[in-house]
């Protein structure tokens, strides 16, 4: 009997033991097995002779390729006017960024933001330094105060003002009066 009992507490200590919960394991990225260098708090100031067109941020770089192609963690760009005014401000849970063309893929929730309040949202989004454009071929929505825009694929200046819309394009604004305004001679007489 007595050997039947430390035969039950036994188990039952082991069963315990085998319960309790494991320590929670970090996430890894794979990149960072197989890149050259990697460098967390990275930052890079895209200049474009001589005057500052964009900051880039992220989290952690991961370089390749003779550290000519950075993939990106949790990336943050801020654009500037020629004036060196700041522009707009693109997020992204990824990117590339080529070090030889200065030019940036962005991917996966990318939001571009203008200082004067238009939000873009698109899956991916290429910044092309030299021509200082933002493009996609991926769908995309566009708003700002009384305006919508939706379509796929577009090619925009960082600040939005000059849009060109590819394929698919729709919208809605408010507040815009399709009537032709009152000229003088229509205006009522007093």
């Amino acid at each position: 009997m007595r050997a039947l009992l430390v035969v039950a507490l036994a188990v039952l200590g082991s069963a315990a033991c085998s319960s309790k919960k494991q320590p929670p394991v970090a996430t890894h990225s794979p990149l960072a097995d197989s890149a050259d260098q990697v460098m967390y708090g990275a930052r890079f100031k895209m200049t474009e002779q001589g005057l500052a067109r964009a900051q880039l941020e992220a989290d952690t770089a991961y370089f390749f390729d003779d550290n000519t192609r950075v993939e990106l963690q949790k990336v943050h760009t801020t654009f500037y006017t020629v004036t060196g005014a700041k522009d707009a401000v693109l997020t992204s849970q990824h990117g590339t960024y080529n070090t030889r063309t200065s030019n940036m893929i962005a991917r996966k929730n990318v939001v571009v933001v203008t200082e004067d309040g238009r939000r873009l949202t698109t899956p991916e989004l290429i910044y092309n330094q030299q021509k200082n454009e933002i493009a996609s071929d991926s769908a995309f929505v566009m708003t700002e105060p009384n305006r919508r825009l939706e379509g796929i694929g577009f090619r925009s200046d960082p600040n939005m003002k000059n849009i060109q819309i590819l394929k698919g394009a729709s919208g809605m604004a408010r507040g815009i009066s399709t009537e032709p305004a009152p000229t003088a001679s229509s205006s009522p007489q007093r």
